[in-house]
């Protein structure tokens, strides 16, 4: 099989996450996934642990050099043989034109997976991960939609563009939106 980067993006609650995390469980490829790196950053008392806790809980997104910063660490310190696996590093269009560029200039493939959820159903996940996580970001639902329509989606045509784009329905149970990532892959 060849080597393959799968990038998964969506709005706030999709199950970004959760799939990145099946379908590492399936393949054995790694998962990079930005809100960990930031939520790390944010617990150090530095000028930018300081910023990144602000922003985060203000629900703004990351500005598009420090996300691409993260991404390019990652991304240039994985052998040329593995697969990889990236969840919430693409959410402003110059960090799409820079996914572009960079998997593009290295030769790997790449497939971006949308996740795609209605607002509402967002707002349901979200009220329930509240309750079980109390993740820093999660009590600012409406301003973290308001920045995906902002930017994110803006971003999702540069990967349509390209051909890399592939939408999922989110609004299925963990385990069929799984089957559906697999197939769309053609991982059996």
């Amino acid at each position: 099989m060849e080597t393959r980067t799968i990038i998964f993006v969506g709005k706030p609650g999709c199950g970004k996450g959760t799939q990145a995390k099946l379908l590492s469980n399936k393949t054995g490829w790694p998962v990079f996934a930005s809100g960990p790196l930031f939520r790390e950053i944010a617990k150090e008392d530095t000028p930018a642990g300081r910023k990144t806790k602000e922003e985060m809980e203000s629900g703004l997104l990351s500005p598009p050099w420090f996300a691409m910063y993260l991404y390019l660490k990652t991304l240039f310190s994985v052998p040329a043989e593995t697969s990889i696996i990236f969840d919430g590093f693409n959410r402003k269009v110059p960090e799409a034109e820079l996914i572009c560029d960079s998997l593009q200039w290295l030769g790997r493939s790449f497939s971006v997976l949308d996740i795609q959820i209605s607002d509402e159903e967002a707002l349901r996940r979200l009220a329930i991960r509240k309750g079980v996580e109390g993740r820093a970001d999660d009590h600012a639902v409406d301003k973290r939609l308001e920045e995906y329509r902002t930017y994110t989606v803006a971003a999702l045509e540069i990967f349509q563009r390209t051909g890399t784009l592939v939408e999922i329905n989110g609004e299925q149970v963990p385990e069929k939106i799984a089957e559906d990532v697999r197939a769309v892959l053609d991982i059996k």
